[in-house]
């Protein structure tokens, strides 16, 4: 019998990996002759980088870049286990938790630190890049990036632009010629699970702004700025980015990365799913677990157990959820796969106590389906 494991991680608990052993550990107290593939998932966001370099035999590698304020910080980006696959998730170099409440500022904020993160990979011989854009402090459309890796925005004096999306309003032309040219060698896949366009009400500086430390009055002029420039991408770079479904990821990043990199959107799981070969790994499964730390009706959109059992159900594989908690909405989700949802606590506990018996209560949970699965069979 062979089971494969394909957890996300568990938000303040356990890792995906950590998640996996603790099934492990449970599944085999039932079962002890089973075969167990572990496979940690993530869905783009934060846990990403780990989950894939646990998933193929990566490492992680940490270097010096510019914080999103434009002090130095220390940020982590991984090489899975093909040696030539980057992994970076923005939030490491230009992420909102490494700006105290008090000092948030979208008009000043940069993601010239996401270009030295792309760089140093570059250097080191990845031509293959995912993104994951989730969690940033920004709104400049991803020009510190494009300034990072060699391009040019200048102002009616030539000079170069200052960092933040404040700036952008000032911005006379893109000079793209001293892109680095490896650029040209890769391909970038982006994980973006919003579809907000670059602009307007449903655009990034209207709708993720404000929790960037953004005030009406500075969403107007951010909104206003990302016009500015997305006119300049558009007439110097050929790029038609304002509409496009995704462009406001990050503060606008989203457009940034198609504009100066090419880059293809997509939806962060499916990118997962490719990339740690979970199709591969199912073939001859008899289950599949699957779960996270909370399971409800918005798992649908594009959760990590929802392409999990998605991706099961295509070679007929069961696929069982393990949640920390289990909301409203669920039964969607026996449509796609999935057969039943469990919650993995076993009794009434304070949110802290289950935090911190994670593992306990998951090998618990994995146990006890395993073994009402094999009395059933």
């Amino acid at each position: 019998m062979k089971i494969v494991l394909a957890p996300d991680s568990y938000k303040g608990s356990l890792t995906a990996k950590q998640a996996c052993d603790a099934m492990e550990e449970g599944i085999l107290r039932a079962a002890p002759h089973a075969e167990i593939a572990k496979v940690p998932m993530a869905d783009g966001g934060e846990g990403t980088v780990q989950s894939l370099i646990d998933a193929t035999g990566g490492k992680l590698l940490t270097v010096e870049v510019t914080g999103p304020l434009g002090d130095k910080v220390k940020a982590s980006y991984g090489i899975l286990g093909d040696g030539e696959t980057a992994v970076i998730e923005m939030a490491e170099a230009s992420g909102l938790y490494l700006i105290a409440a008090e000092n948030r500022n979208p008009l000043a904020t940069t993601t010239y630190g996401t270009g030295e993160l792309i760089r140093a990979a570059l250097d080191q011989g990845c031509r293959k890049f995912i993104m994951g854009l989730g969690g940033s402090a920004t709104n400049d459309g991803g020009a510190g990036m494009a300034q990072a890796l060699g391009v040019r925005l200048l102002d009616a004096e030539g000079a170069e632009l200052t960092p933040g999306g404040g700036a952008l309003s000032r911005l006379e032309r893109i000079d793209a010629s001293g892109l680095d040219p490896r650029i040209a060698e890769c391909a970038f896949t982006v994980a973006c699970d919003v579809d907000n366009p670059l602009l307007g009400p449903a655009g990034a500086s209207a709708v993720f702004g404000p929790q960037k430390g953004a005030t009406p009055a500075m969403v107007a002029e951010l909104d206003a700025a990302l016009g500015h420039y997305a006119a300049a991408l558009r007439r110097d770079l050929g790029a038609d980015v304002a509409e496009l479904a995704g462009a406001g990821a990050a503060g606008g990043l989203g457009a940034g990365v198609v504009a100066f990199l090419n880059a293809e959107l997509r939806r962060g799981v499916d990118i997962v799913i490719a990339a740690s070969n979970l199709e591969k790994h199912l073939t001859g499964a008899t289950l599949v677990f699957s779960g996270e730390g909370q399971c409800d009706f918005q798992t649908e959109r594009g959760k990590t157990p929802y392409g999990v059992a998605i991706t099961a159900q295509k070679q007929g594989v069961p696929c069982f959820l393990i949640a920390g908690a289990v909301g409203q909405g669920i039964e969607v989700l026996y449509k796609s796969g999935v057969a039943s949802v469990f919650s993995m606590v076993d009794k009434p506990m304070a949110l802290e106590d289950a935090m911190s018996s994670a593992h306990r209560l998951l090998a618990d949970a994995a146990e006890r389906i395993m073994r009402v699965y094999l009395t059933a069979r």
